[in-house]
């Protein structure tokens, strides 16, 4: 079945089946990685390769906004999420993450950047990066970088293990396999857990993380997060406060190949059980709460989840805080499904991970 036909999403019995129908708003995207809403119905989007664009309403892509910074572009590398300020139509201000290069030599580390965007949105103005990682690693895998602005207005932003240093999400003075919590100008909340420890970073919200590549504020104002496994064990986890997730002590994934990690255990006393885990992987990406009702009241507070490895969007039903039913949409497998956000006319958003990527619109049918 092409993309442009319709799917149906399936439903526990008793609730609304709601059908969508994608709409290609722009395509010809280089591996379009995140997505933001501007006033006027248009959109900010990143392609991996270190461009920023701006969609128009009606689909028009805007040449390669200029004043971004120096971006270490390759592997798992580049210009990642992009975020628009809760008061973008009063400060025009957005904030990116991206791969950072070190002065000189090949090491990288993830990097927050804040900016205004111009009128014309040709330009950034005023570019200030607020958070670097540390240290710097040379590894163009693991980034993590999505970023969730909280109801305070601090800012959450997920950091990856960069692959090679694994056993760094378990060491506080590692910004490596963590989430990190500031200010919109960097500074450190005074409520963060580690602030004053001795030996530990004071942005680090949790750790013993891998690679989080999704991310999303919950109704409730939680904040969520997928994060990828090895082969297998990739997680939902709601991060809470000084807390360890594990990584790479604890996973229901192995080594690529076969083999167990670590000890091959699962669970450990003072260690965090994911709140829900694939097996095989499914490469979770970008996720979102659907809390308007424009599909029907069965899909209001359902989690959407990405998966890049079989292209599919998972439509997520909880219950009580828990996993309770999944169901695959766009499941033609044809391209690698990188983020998913709800627009502010409460329809759902999609971008596609490939050279010739595409930000979709799912429509109800």
């Amino acid at each position: 079945m092409s993309r442009a036909a319709v799917f149906a999403g399936l439903a526990l019995a008793g609730t609304v089946v709601a059908q969508i129908r994608p709409e290609t708003i722009s395509s010809g995207l280089e591996n379009p990685w995140g997505v933001a809403f501007l006033p006027d119905g248009r959109f900010a989007v990143t392609e991996r390769a270190g461009r920023l664009r701006v969609i128009a309403a009606d689909g028009k892509i805007s040449p390669p906004v200029t004043g971004l910074p120096a971006i270490a572009a390759g592997g798992q590398g580049g210009l990642l999420d992009v975020l628009a300020d809760s008061a973008f139509d009063k400060n025009r201000t957005l904030y990116f993450c991206f791969s950072e290069p070190a002065a000189g030599g090949s090491a990288n580390s993830t990097a927050l950047a804040r900016a205004q965007l111009s009128e014309d949105g040709s330009k950034l103005e005023n570019l200030r990066i607020i958070f670097s990682q540390q240290p710097k690693v040379s590894s163009r895998n693991h980034f993590g970088c999505r970023i969730v602005e909280a109801r305070d207005g601090t800012l959450f932003l997920t950091l990856g293990d960069r692959y090679s240093r694994k056993e760094d999400a378990q060491k506080l003075d590692s910004h490596i396999g963590k989430v990190v919590r500031i200010a919109k100008d960097g500074t450190v909340p005074k409520d963060n857990p580690f602030v004053g420890r001795a030996g530990a970073l004071p942005e680090i919200w949790s750790y013993g993380h891998r690679n989080g590549q999704g991310a999303a504020l919950a109704p409730d104002g939680r904040f969520w997060m997928t994060e990828h496994g090895p082969q297998g064990g990739d997680e939902i986890n709601v991060p809470q406060a000084g807390r360890n997730y594990g990584w790479p002590v604890i996973t229901y994934g192995e080594n690529y190949g076969g083999g167990k990690i670590g000890d091959g255990i699962t669970s450990k006393d003072g260690l965090e059980q994911p709140l829900h885990y694939w097996v095989p992987s499914i490469a979770p990406s970008g996720m979102v709460f659907l809390t308007s009702d424009r599909y029907g009241a069965g899909w209001k507070g359902n989690l959407f989840v990405g998966s890049l490895k079989f292209g599919y969007l998972d439509r997520i039903e909880l219950k009580d805080g828990k996993v309770a039913a999944e169901h695959k949409l766009l499941a033609d497998g044809r391209a690698r499904v990188r983020d998913v956000k709800q627009g502010p006319d409460g329809l759902l958003y999609v971008l596609t991970d490939e050279s010739d990527g595409k930000l979709l619109r799912l429509r109800p049918n």
